[in-house]
């Protein structure tokens, strides 16, 4: 039977992702987010309008989405209720954050110089998504009480890394999904995902017809 219900919140079930940007004084910002989701090369991912993150990528326009897996959910947790904004802000405060300048060495990560974006990639991470900045968006205008505390991301993907221990065996652009086990975000708590649990049709198309 169901019933009718207002949760909270409305997080069923996305990858973590490790957002690292470049501050105004050139040391590194690394944000823990959730929600996100990918088409082709494009990404879209959400976040409060008054976080660090936000704010480097308005000024410069580029970041890194690194996908840690689940051997890295101790360290992914370490950055929990850390901001790189000084003062907190309030939505933030009220909820127990604290400013954090050197978030990788609290989690323990180690930065990588990018390609083709200035802020750092994740050493850890299996997955690296260096990427360009497309266009912010507002997101409940017609809201009083939410109106400019939310925004979306477009993002551009200009160069993927990958650890070669999640590859399809002698294809370099090929992600195994039997390897490849992301640190999952469902209702605040941490999951792993686990074996298939079907066989897919969709997975009868050959992934090079997708672009």
């Amino acid at each position: 039977m169901h019933i009718t219900s207002q949760p909270a919140i409305l997080y069923f079930g996305t990858p973590v992702v490790l957002v690292s940007t470049v501050n105004e004084n050139e040391t590194y910002n690394l944000a823990p987010i959730s929600s996100v989701f990918w088409l082709g090369w494009r990404c879209v991912i959400g976040m409060g309008a008054a976080s660090k993150t936000v704010e480097n990528l308005r000024r410069t326009k580029q970041c890194v989405l690194n996908l840690p897996s689940v051997n890295e959910v101790a360290a992914v947790d370490r950055l929990a209720l850390t901001t790189g904004s000084d003062p907190v802000p309030e939505p933030k405060r009220r909820r127990g954050y604290r400013t954090e300048k050197d978030k990788f060495a609290l989690a323990g990560f180690t930065p990588r110089l990018s390609d083709q974006v200035a802020p750092p990639r994740v050493e850890e991470c299996s997955v690296q998504l260096e990427a360009e900045m497309v266009v912010i968006h507002q997101v409940a205008e017609e809201d009083e009480k939410s109106r400019g505390r939310i925004v979306t991301i477009e993002l551009k993907i200009v160069r993927v890394h990958l650890d070669e221990t999640i590859l399809v065996e002698g294809d370099p652009d090929r992600i195994d999904p039997d390897k490849w086990r992301p640190l999952m975000m469902s209702f605040q708590k941490f999951y792993g995902l686990g074996e298939q649990v079907h066989a897919s049709t969709l997975s009868q198309i050959p992934e090079h017809l997708y672009k």
